[in-house]
Order: structure tokens, then sequence, then C-alpha cells
């Protein structure tokens, strides 16, 4: 019974990806809500915030520019996130439901894998100029193993906001293990994953 149940929660929490793409423009680009067309001026297409980006120490950390935060790119189908990996760090598991992505190596050397519907891990180790394609929908990861050297890469999305469902967050910090009944069932599931919750939610 209770495998049952760890069976139906499961499939329950699986992640049913919306295939959508950005929306077709009727004109040369998309005025925002409120501001007057005549007025837009090379400023409106220009985005500075990625000038002093830089990861905390010790952590992995990435500055996404979507069309939320660089409203030009609304309906044009493009994205991008600059991305730093201090030493020994990892961009877990995670998955871009609308859209797919391709990371470009700035500086260092990278480990990136992505793993298809039949399960096949597909992995590389990218060095500085190189190029990386994650398709739309598919689980992904990278890291930077090593101890010493931080390394920076930039990543080009088919979507103004291809989204990011990161699997360790999704399943350990929904509450999902505290609606299993009994120690059991919470210990099965923890197996499953191989990693306890602590590891994944600590910050």
């Amino acid at each position: 019974m209770a495998t049952m149940k760890l069976v139906v929660v499961l499939m329950m929490t699986t992640v049913i990806a919306v295939w959508a793409r950005d929306p077709e423009l009727t004109t040369d680009f998309a005025v925002p809500v409120g501001m007057n067309a005549s007025m837009i001026t090379g400023d409106f297409f220009t985005f500075t915030g990625l000038r002093d980006f830089s990861a905390a120490p010790n952590t992995f950390g990435s500055k996404k520019v979507t069309h939320v935060e660089f409203p030009a790119l609304t309906g044009l189908g493009v994205g991008v996130t600059l991305l730093e990996y201090k030493p020994k760090t990892l961009n877990p598991p995670h998955t871009h439901p609308r859209g797919s992505e391709l990371i470009y190596v700035l500086s260092g050397h990278l480990d990136v894998g992505l793993i298809d519907s039949a399960n096949k891990l597909y992995s590389a180790h990218l060095h500085e100029g190189d190029l990386f394609v994650f398709p739309q929908g598919l689980v992904h990861f990278q890291i930077n193993m090593s101890k010493k050297k931080s390394v920076r890469a930039l990543s080009a999305f088919g979507s103004s906001n291809a989204g990011t469902i990161s699997l360790p967050r999704n399943i350990f910090g929904s509450g999902i293990e505290n609606e299993l009944d009994g120690d059991h069932s919470r210990t099965c599931f923890m197996k499953i994953f191989s990693v306890s919750p602590e590891k994944v939610c600590s910050p």
C-alpha cells in the first residue's frame, strides 16, 4: 500500500511541460503598454544589467535576461543568461520547458550533460570557446570540476522566457516527502533519488 502511494505521488508530481512559442509579432517590435512608440530610442534596445554580475563565493550564480528584465525581447524569441560557476560548484539538473539552450564557455573548463527521453546520458568536457546545445525540455546540468578556477559561460535561448524547472527544488521543495506515510516510504523515496533533502535544500 505504501509503495502504491509513493508511485501515485510521483506520478502526480511529474512535470508536464507546456510547449509554447513567443507570440508572433505583427509589428517590427513590441512596444510596452503605456510607452509612446515615437519616443523610443536606442536605449530601449540596450541592456546593461550584466556588466557587474558575479556569483557569490563558493556558489553557482546566474543572471537571466528575459522579456521581464529586458522588455525589448518581447516576441523576438531570444533570451540570454550569464552564468558563473565558482570552483567545485554545479548547476543542478533542470529543464527549460519553452526553449532550447545554447551555452558558450567564456572562460575555464565546464562539464555538461543532458538526458534524453530514453534515459541516455550525453556528456562533454567543454573548453573556452566551445558550444553545447541542450534541446528544449530535456533534463541537463553543468559542473565546474576545478578546485581553483571559476568558469563563466553565456547561454542563449530560443525564447524570450524559456523558463526553468529545477528538479531538486521542485521535488524536495514541494513538501512531497511530508505527504508519504511511514518511515519506510520516505526512506524509499530518498533512495530513488539517492540524496537527502538536507543536501538538496541547504543553501
